[in-house]
């Protein structure tokens, strides 16, 4: 966690923060104007969605860049009012590169609940966001308590439930945020499944660790670059930055731990 964030262009960020946050509300897990976005875009700024806008209106031109003190320097929207979150998240690791917050209704309903979300009860989610999802307690909007204890719960993990709240995700990338999202909302769809059948069982601690071994992978990588279409841009990696086989990095702890 060493290093430091380097970036894609300006305009690759854009199109990608862009496309994210429509992937977001398309996939049901903001309504309104909920859920909020930001980037590392270059040293002391800040790329986010504005504040009173849909997320599946935002636009690459809408988005807007941020100074350390959260003045405007480009666009002529406003910032949402959650910056302070964001803020806590890239000042608690160098590594991160993108935080996307949303209300995913599975996830969320164990946030609002104050129930913690396990990921131990698959091996998939262990490999892909770690052994624990942590639960920031509830906090009143800009408590210095709740930047505090979200910065705390970032050190272990790259996905945490904000009680009462939603879901808030970092990742190097903005595909990598994505993809983190729609994990954690899939492995709390499972749950609840399970919660018919008697509940889920988590793992074996020692296959819980075996898994746990190589550290959280990612499921896809932190770097990622924009295809030629700047509406939804493909992302394409080069080929030192191919995609982790999740698959068989769970085979192979399996094996580690037979």
């Amino acid at each position: 966690m060493s290093r430091a964030w380097p970036g894609p262009s300006e305009e690759q960020l854009r199109a990608e923060l862009a496309a994210t946050s429509q992937a977001v509300h398309a996939r049901g897990w903001v309504a309104n104007h909920d859920g909020n976005l930001s980037a590392r875009l270059a040293p002391g700024r800040l790329l986010c969605t504005p504040t009173a806008t849909s997320k599946g209106d935002v636009t690459a031109a809408m988005l807007l860049v941020l100074d350390d003190e959260n003045t405007v320097l480009s666009g002529s929207r406003r910032p949402f009012s959650e910056m302070h979150l964001h803020r806590a998240a890239f000042a608690a690791r160098p590594d991160i590169g993108v935080v996307l917050h949303a209300h995913p209704p599975e996830a969320t309903a164990f946030a609002v609940s104050s129930t913690r979300l396990d990921p131990t009860i698959m091996a998939e989610p262990i490999v892909s966001l770690g052994p624990v999802i942590p639960m920031v307690p509830f906090a009143r909007p800009k408590d210095p308590r709740l930047d505090t204890a979200l910065g705390k719960a970032l050190q272990e993990a790259d996905v945490v439930l904000l009680e009462h709240h939603g879901v808030l995700v970092v990742g190097g990338s903005c595909e990598q945020a994505l993809l983190r999202m729609e994990l954690v909302e899939h492995l709390a769809r499972i749950t609840l499944r399970a919660k018919q059948l008697g509940g889920a069982r988590p793992l074996d601690r020692s296959v819980v660790e075996a898994l746990s071994a190589r550290g959280r992978p990612a499921s896809v990588p932190c770097f990622s670059e924009c295809g030629p279409s700047p509406d939804r841009p493909r992302l394409v990696h080069d080929a030192d930055r191919a995609r982790p086989d999740v698959q068989g990095l769970v085979k192979d702890a399996w094996r580690r731990f037979k």
